[in-house]
């Protein structure tokens, strides 16, 4: 294992550190936690507090989307760990501004335990939480850390329209009824080249031939639903997006938003690559996105794969809502 780190215990603590000592204008550090909150604390008042996390090693997922927008606050667990209730409750602390508190949790046993664990905490002190779980990806139901589907890229969507919605005053009761109507419009499906190095680890999640590849493959290196010999990457978008359309029956007479996702280690000249491909793919659905980002969102650590994200918009508020001004790292 190479890695650019000290003490492979202390890689969360000393990133957070960096991340809010070089961004100190986004975000800063809830004293005794790894959670970081937005530093402009005025884009804050009277509003809905958006609240996110999970196991590190996916950044700039979460606290890359920290900001004045975005997210109010979010919990930086373990790497692959999901953060404990008591630094998931002091996030809600940090942001709540008698309005409520929303919080985005992907769907792993251990995330939805611990922030409805958070969540109760909070109600003891009388602040009023809810909650959405994403489950956008496709490729399995059920996975090594997860009954159902498990979330992943297309949660970014999700902080995106939720934390513009938040910054425009909607209330906790109309976020969680937006939340509730986005969910199933989001789809994420991937393909890995090779796993992710978890520094605690050491050693590779799993490990494919030189010439392999493995669709379907989760964020924390859990297996997908096939691997065969590496092939070009039109085929590949074959592959995801006939997926992708199995489960949305794309049409061209509906908005879609786009995500083309590096996992860590795919370099972005073969994800515009690759988004290409996907462009033309959705050509021949007579589709043009109406919204699309490539880049590095939620990384698997130094997993070298792609995931792709189709959201269909089924209200052009939700569109306004993408295209919001966010003062964030990541976005």
């Amino acid at each position: 294992m190479k890695k650019i780190i000290n003490n492979p215990h202390d890689v969360v603590p000393e990133m957070v550190n960096g991340m809010v000592r070089s961004y100190p204008q986004i975000i800063e550090k809830i004293p005794g936690t790894e959670a970081v909150v937005r530093a402009d604390k005025e884009s804050m008042k009277g509003k809905v507090g958006i609240v996110s996390g999970g196991g590190s090693g996916h950044e700039p997922t979460h606290a890359g989307y920290v900001g004045k927008g975005m997210l109010s606050a979010a919990v930086c667990g373990q790497v692959f760990t999901s953060p404990t209730p008591d630094q998931i409750y002091a996030a809600i602390k940090a942001v709540d501004q008698g309005k409520g508190v929303f919080l985005v949790v992907k769907n792993y046993s251990g995330d939805v335990m611990n922030f409805d664990m958070a969540k109760d905490l909070a109600a003891m002190d009388n602040i009023e939480v809810k909650n959405i779980v994403v489950d956008d990806d496709i490729a399995v139901e059920n996975s090594t850390f997860t009954q159902g589907r498990r979330g992943v890229a297309g949660t970014i969507f999700m902080h995106k329209i939720l934390g513009a919605a938040a910054q425009e005053g909607a209330s906790l009761d109309e976020i969680d009824a937006l939340a509730k109507k986005v969910l199933p419009n989001i789809k994420t499906i991937a393909v890995a080249l090779s796993a992710a190095t978890n520094p605690e680890v050491g050693k590779p999640g799993f490990v494919l031939k030189e010439d392999e590849i493995e669709y379907g493959v989760g964020i924390h290196s859990e297996p997908g639903y096939r691997r065969e010999k590496i092939k070009p990457s039109k085929e590949l978008v074959e592959e995801l997006v006939g997926k992708l359309n199995d489960e949305m029956h794309l049409d061209g007479n509906k908005k879609y938003a786009c995500l083309v996702n590096g996992m860590g280690a795919t370099p972005l000249m073969e994800q515009y690559i690759f988004a290409n491909d996907v462009l033309n793919k959705l050509d021949e659905f007579k589709i043009t996105p109406a919204f699309m980002k490539v880049g590095n969102y939620m990384t698997s650590i130094d997993m070298a794969g792609i995931s792709l994200t189709l959201f269909e918009i089924q209200d052009d508020k939700w569109l306004d809502y993408l295209n919001y001004p966010v003062t964030t790292i990541g976005w």
